[in-house]
């Protein structure tokens, strides 16, 4: 069944084992040649498995609740209870590419965050497929191997932490985002100093994260 006027749209799996909420914005319908920017959100440790209600209850769902204007199409898939992102790299891109042929999304807008587990994920996905996104936003995610960091320097970065997070140190976004400064990429960092773990009520709350994304695109 598909919902849309703004709400979330349980679609059937495809070609992937991933289950997936997507959300469509309320004038998606009222023109037909209209092409839309896509948000790809990776949700943390707490809301695996195989209920697609947890995935809602936080980060950029949660937030969308609240925005009934959203200009964004946005894809939340739901990693199972025994996986992480990082395993399931090639499943996100083939659902990825899978939702981008039956909606009508702006291949030069398509853009990525996610959160703890999540914001993990963003990193590694972003490397396996550079110039894939026009910007990524990576939230209180581990780092990866600096190997991998020189496929990330045309691919404009903002990372977000919080400074008294005891999860995930902060200093993995930074040596992140340091490295990749270093590379010559543009990457930013924005530290909440009286944050734990939860950077991303904040960050997902702040209105120039989107305007931000909206100002990257691929160029092709």
């Amino acid at each position: 069944m598909q919902e849309h006027s703004g709400h979330f749209a349980d679609i059937l799996r495809r070609t992937v084992s991933l289950d997936y909420l997507l959300y469509l914005p309320t004038w998606y319908t009222a023109d037909e040649t209209a092409r839309f920017p896509l948000i790809l959100f990776l949700h943390g440790t707490g809301e695996r498995g195989a209920d697609l209600e947890r995935v809602k209850r936080t980060g950029l769902p949660a937030r969308l609740a609240e925005w009934p204007d959203c200009p964004f199409v946005v894809l939340a898939p739901q990693c199972a209870e025994d996986s992480i992102w990082a395993f399931e790299l090639d499943a996100l891109h083939a659902l990825l590419e899978s939702v981008c042929d039956i909606c009508r999304i702006d291949a030069r807008r398509t853009y990525l965050t996610g959160l703890s587990l999540g914001g993990t994920g963003v990193w590694y996905l972003a490397t396996r497929y550079p110039r894939r996104f026009a910007a990524v936003a990576p939230i209180c995610g581990r780092g990866i191997s600096r190997s991998l960091i020189g496929n990330l320097k045309d691919t404009p970065v903002w990372a977000f932490h919080g400074q008294q997070d005891s999860v995930v140190e902060p200093a993995e976004s930074v040596r992140m985002v340091e490295a990749l400064q270093k590379a010559g990429a543009d990457a930013r960092l924005t530290i909440y100093p009286d944050a734990g773990h939860d950077a991303w009520t904040a960050t997902y709350a702040n209105p120039a994260l989107y305007d931000w994304f909206l100002s990257q695109r691929l160029d092709f």
